[in-house]
């Protein structure tokens, strides 16, 4: 690389468009350039590095090996770049830039939708961005940069050199099902007649699935409707037979309005148990120091 053609984040950001919309038109559509100058940019790029990053004639846009390594430090450029604009947008009492968070579907479902609410009414120049994933593609969007926070099932991840975990609530877990279902109001039921019925529920942790296999007991697959969002879980339950899983605090809404009912059978210990997950060593933003405070505060009451 010459050091008369120092490399520059923009070429890096055209470089990184073109692989996520896999092909020059579509991507300089995306970035509001032209075919030819999205050409051009690349063409650049792969001058000052010396090196082919696109395989010429494939189909689609296939990486080269070097390619393929430009890409994995070009997302990381780009992601650090991003957050240190948002860092220094937020720091000027928080009037502007961007939050970004994770959750899980149980915090999804209850904590973070009270906690996002107040934390709009107080810095409504932040936009916040929240995915719902499962623990494990959280933990590697962390990892990745793209997120500075999440909050979620915290047992597989306790102990992670590269986390810092904090732990927030805990409560059992319960089954139910929608109204008029055969063992709806039934008393004493029993695995063999729970077991006749599918279960839905979110990815469990193994060890959780362990525990759930011997206060649930049934025959394998454990699961037959597996979905990480909790109220497409709910709705699901409410047009079948199947049961599912929860915490009381995310169903107290429809079991209000008699649209799910809680079947009699022992909580389903430990039911759910999740935290704050964040980055070892790693400074946050103000807004992610803001909203942390808060949600610290909705998760001791």
């Amino acid at each position: 690389m010459s050091e008369q053609h120092p490399l520059d984040l923009k070429s890096l950001r055209h470089f990184a468009a073109l692989v996520e919309h896999q092909g020059f038109i579509r991507a300089g559509e995306a970035i509001g350039l032209s075919q030819p100058a999205l050409s051009r940019s690349i063409q650049t790029l792969e001058h000052r590095l010396g090196c082919a990053l696109i395989v010429r004639g494939g189909k689609g846009v296939e990486l080269t090996p070097q390619g393929q390594l430009v890409l994995e430090h070009a997302t990381r450029l780009l992601a650090g770049s991003t957050a240190l604009k948002n860092a220094l947008r937020q720091f000027n009492d928080l009037e502007d830039g961007e939050l970004l968070i994770g959750a899980g579907p149980f915090p999804a479902a209850d904590l973070l939708p009270r906690v996002l609410g107040q934390f709009n009414k107080l810095y409504p120049g932040v936009r916040v961005r929240l995915d719902i994933q499962h623990w494990s593609a959280l933990r590697g969007q962390l990892l990745a940069e793209e997120l500075e926070l999440f909050v979620a099932d915290i047992r597989e991840l306790q102990g992670d050199p590269l986390l810092q975990v904090q732990p927030l609530q805990q409560e059992p877990s319960l089954l139910f099902c929608r109204p008029g279902h055969p063992l709806c109001g039934q008393r004493g039921l029993t695995p063999p007649q729970l077991a006749a019925y599918p279960l839905a529920s979110f990815r469990l942790p193994a060890s959780i699935k362990e525990i759930l296999q011997r206060t649930l007991p049934r025959p394998e697959p454990m699961i037959s409707l597996e979905c990480d969002n909790l109220d497409v879980l709910k709705r699901l339950v409410m047009q079948c037979d199947a049961l599912s899983i929860a915490s009381r605090s995310t169903l107290e809404e429809e079991l209000a309005r008699g649209e799910l009912a809680l079947l009699d059978w022992p909580e389903l210990m430990p039911g759910t148990s999740f935290g704050l997950v964040t980055r070892v060593q790693r400074p946050l933003s103000p807004a992610a120091s803001a909203f942390i405070e808060m949600l610290r505060r909705a998760a001791a009451t």
